[in-house]
């Protein structure tokens, strides 16, 4: 029986007992399955007109789907574009040596994202309506906007935050042996080291900015993606389990599309970093060996 150095290899009796925990494990989840199927054909949830609308037919994504997602992606697009840089300023400045910079910063960033993101939303709406001009149609996006950002830009402060003091010491030791300005440390050698070990934390913050937005829908009459299925259920005959199903693969399309993207961005990144060397021609090391530089 061999080994390895983080666990024993499995015996004979080991090998059987897994096999017999799979076979289980998989024969109660076909049973699962078949129970959910046999539920919701029993209801009829299954016949092929709740499902024809979305196969067979124009109207329901011209009408509902599509400018949902539509009002999703904007809202999401816009909170991104605005969390993002806001985080990363906080989060710097969380990191500040000047405690008037610091100290604002890190109250700022413990207070928003204590408060639910509901919460910030229902409040931005009072906001918008009482001290604004902003018209009753789009006080909805606006709040949305402003609820996402205030919590989403907390959360991705810490992550730069953190991204950053799981440098080494050294890389801002070094920036200063050879003296640069604290900022030019912060921009030149923190921070692009810091992108790629932040970068998946930060992409699920994302995901999660896109998945809220479904909240002003429920609460807010933010007309989004998630928000087109109970006017659509209506209309097509209460077929709320088709509704759902389309909407959810939709979200899950789109989420993995920004994933994968993230992914194929820090693989592009690393290699960058593993390919930065530069390549002196033949040319200028004689022209160093001639000048003495070399030696």
């Amino acid at each position: 029986m061999s080994s390895s150095v983080l666990y024993d290899a499995q015996g004979p009796r080991a090998k059987r007992r897994n096999i017999v925990y799979s076979i289980v494990f998989v024969v109660a989840v076909a049973a699962l399955v078949w129970w959910v199927y046999q539920g919701l054909n029993d209801k009829g949830q299954l016949d092929w007109e709740k499902w024809k609308p979305f196969f067979a037919g124009s109207e329901a994504w011209t009408t509902y789907i599509l400018p949902g997602l539509k009002n999703t992606l904007i809202a999401a697009a816009l909170s991104m574009v605005i969390a993002l840089p806001l985080g990363a300023v906080l989060g710097i400045a969380r990191l500040s040596d000047h405690a008037w910079i610091r100290v604002p910063a890190a109250v700022i960033v413990e207070f928003f994202r204590a408060i639910p993101v509901l919460m910030l939303m229902i409040f931005g709406v009072a906001l918008f309506s009482q001290y604004t001009d902003v018209s009753s149609d789009d006080r909805p996006l606006y709040a949305v906007v402003t609820g996402l950002v205030l919590y989403n830009a907390s959360v991705l402060a810490e992550i730069v935050r953190a991204g950053i003091l799981s440098l080494p010491k050294g890389q801002a030791e070094a920036g200063q042996a050879i003296g640069l300005r604290k900022t030019q440390i912060m921009t030149s050698i923190l921070l692009p080291q810091a992108v790629t070990a932040m970068l998946p934390a930060i992409v699920s913050q994302l995901v999660v900015i896109v998945k809220d937005t479904a909240l002003g829908g429920a609460i807010l009459t933010f007309p989004e993606l998630l928000a087109s299925v109970s006017p659509m259920s209506s209309y097509y005959g209460a077929n709320t389990i088709a509704s759902f199903t389309v909407v959810a693969v939709i979200y899950i399309v789109l989420n993995f599309s920004l994933t994968s993207f993230a992914s194929w961005l820090e693989r592009r990144l690393r290699r960058a970093k593993k390919s930065t060397g530069a390549v002196l021609p033949p040319t200028a090391v004689a022209g160093a060996e001639s000048t003495g530089i070399a030696a």
